[in-house]
């Protein structure tokens, strides 16, 4: 320390060796951090949303995101399961249904989750292949002087040989053969009189790391640009009826943003019969379906008819559009006759399924051609038994012994004022119950091929048999969905597994291999380091090693030291 004088006349001491411009800073004052303007701090929030931690929280998230999609019904893929889960849960339904959990992949805070991903993922693969193609296109580095601080070290002396003008140099032109054969990515050295040849390999880890991180960005591009180009619709189809792919044919259609179902592949499918087989009464699993198949028939423009089965799980593809089968069940058919006589109602109703045995509910909803509006509300009991209670049942699911129940409603079935209205529910809130229920009376009852008469003389319903081989037709539930991205998704994805098992497996190495000539002969060190762990790297530079000492037709090296 040295002491001064400063202009006002006080000692100042000094350090000798500090520098002349340095100023002394008061500790015990506070410390002001620099104030980031909007540019820094957009600057710091891109930094943040680009790192890859920030994209595999956002991967997660989406994976989450996505398991409502699965406990609940979805528009899209299932618009009966969400009819009728409002009707089981009318009370949470206005909730779950306002926060999106019917239209999951549609919802703002999906597609949010999904946008931020696709961002952070782009932010984070261009750095990253930009600095891998110029670790790709420069050299391997240099021989590191001292290799004995390298994993895997070893050191042997090679006898000297006769031939080979410079016995060293022989040696790492062998070296280098070896090591390009090998894979490696090789570069010669000359330094303080020593022959060195460095070599690397395993960029192909680092490919595959992009080349999965790229096929994630091409998977979510796929499934956002192909969705707006898919269509899902269903159609519900009695046998011995067809369906035409027109948008008036479908039972429910959910299309993206760019189909407005005015171009459809033309093409009509025709319900042929359903074949369904159940285990015997009496035997183990008595009442389980063997098998469905939905035998069709299709007719395209300018082709011959060609019959197909849809089968659970095997869908069948026409003209681009998967078709699968969804649910089957019975479709009785009943034709409704005026006091008259005349008909007016003959089809054949599809009737849902209520349980396993094929206890099914159906509605008839008459319009015209009676007194009032009616209603039917029906039960369909392929083999009728009988509840403790006294109520119907079906006790196995095939038709054995069929009865049909209707309960009979009037009044005002809303068709007339133009709303929408479902083929598979009707409201009896404002109608007039006949029978059934409370009513005096009781619920029609009818057995294959009987006529009931409906309530006040209105006229009559006949339960008719269909063919005496199938006295009840059956129904198939078909989902038709067009995915044109699907084709892509799958190659990203296969392309995302190829490069995540790249990443996984593909080890990083370098190789070096330096010689020079001694008076005991040429001593060789080996030495290798990797980017990452690598367990067999240590053996790796081994077996090098003594596949180089044999190609030079020494056999085992004379000396090493691990």
């Amino acid at each position: 320390m040295s002491r001064s004088r400063s202009d006002d006349g006080t000692d100042v001491v000094t350090d000798p060796l500090r520098p002349g411009d340095h100023a002394d800073v008061d500790m015990s004052a506070e410390i002001t951090q620099p104030t980031l303007e909007i540019t820094g701090w957009m600057r710091w929030g891109w930094r943040q949303l680009t790192s890859m931690r920030t994209a595999l929280v956002l991967l997660l998230f989406l994976a989450l995101a996505a398991v409502p999609g699965s406990l609940f019904p979805q528009r899209s893929a299932d618009p009966n399961g969400v009819i009728q889960w409002e009707r089981d849960n009318p009370d949470v339904f206005g909730l779950a249904d306002a926060v999106g959990l019917f239209d999951v992949y549609s919802s703002p805070w999906f597609s949010a989750i999904y946008l931020l991903l696709f961002t952070s993922l782009i932010g984070c693969v261009v750095p990253r292949a930009k600095h891998h193609y110029k670790a790709l296109r420069s050299r391997p580095p240099r021989t590191p002087s001292r290799l004995s601080r390298l994993a895997g070290h070893r050191e042997v002396v090679l006898p000297a040989q006769e031939g080979p003008a410079n016995p060293a140099t022989h040696a790492i032109d062998v070296a280098e053969e070896q090591l390009r054969k090998s894979g490696y990515r090789v570069e010669r050295y000359d330094d303080r009189g020593a022959v060195s040849v460095s070599a690397e390999r395993g960029y192909l880890r680092e490919s595959g790391n992009l080349i999965f991180h790229i096929a994630l960005v091409g998977v979510l591009v796929s499934v956002a640009v192909g969705g707006s180009f898919t269509y899902t619709g269903q159609r519900v189809v009695v046998e011995g009826t067809t369906f035409v792919n027109a948008l008036s044919d479908y039972s429910s259609f959910n299309p993206g943003r760019f189909v407005d179902g005015t171009s459809l592949a033309p093409y009509a499918l025709t319900l042929d019969d359903f074949g369904v087989s159940y285990q015997l009464p009496g035997t183990p699993g008595a009442g389980q379906a063997g098998d469905f198949s939905a035998n069709v028939t299709i007719r395209q423009p300018g082709r011959d008819d060609r019959t197909q089965s849809v089968l659970v799980n095997h869908p069948i593809t026409v003209e681009g559009d998967r078709i699968y089968l969804l649910g089957n069940g019975y479709a009785p058919t009943l034709t409704v006759r005026d006091a008259t006589g005349e008909v007016v109602y003959s089809e054949s109703q599809p009737f849902l399924p209520q349980d396993s045995n094929m206890t099914s509910l159906g509605i008839l909803k008459i319009p015209d051609g009676l007194p009032e509006q009616v209603g039917l509300v029906g039960f369909f009991y392929p083999t009728q038994g009988v509840l403790p209670s006294g109520a119907f049942t079906s006790v196995y699911p095939d038709v054995i012994n069929p009865v049909l129940t209707l309960n009979v409603f009037s009044g005002d079935l809303g068709i007339d004022d133009g709303t929408p209205r479902s083929v598979y529910t009707l409201e009896v809130d404002g109608l007039t119950q006949h029978t059934g229920g409370d009513t005096a009376a009781d619920s029609l009852e009818l057995t294959l091929g009987a006529t009931a008469n409906l309530p006040n003389g209105w006229g009559t319903v006949t339960w008719e048999q269909a063919t005496a081989e199938e006295p009840v037709k059956r129904f198939a539930s078909l989902q038709i969905r067009s995915d044109p991205s699907s084709a892509w998704v799958l190659t990203f994805s296969v392309l995302a597994v190829l490069g995540l098992f790249a990443g996984l497996f593909v080890p990083r190495r370098r190789l070096w291999v330096r010689a020079r000539t001694t008076p005991d002969g040429v001593n060789v060190e080996y030495a290798g380091l990797a980017r990452g762990e690598d367990p067999a790297l240590a053996r790796a530079v081994d077996e090098f090693a003594t596949r180089h000492a044999q190609a030079l037709g020494i056999g085992q090296p004379a000396k090493g030291t691990p």
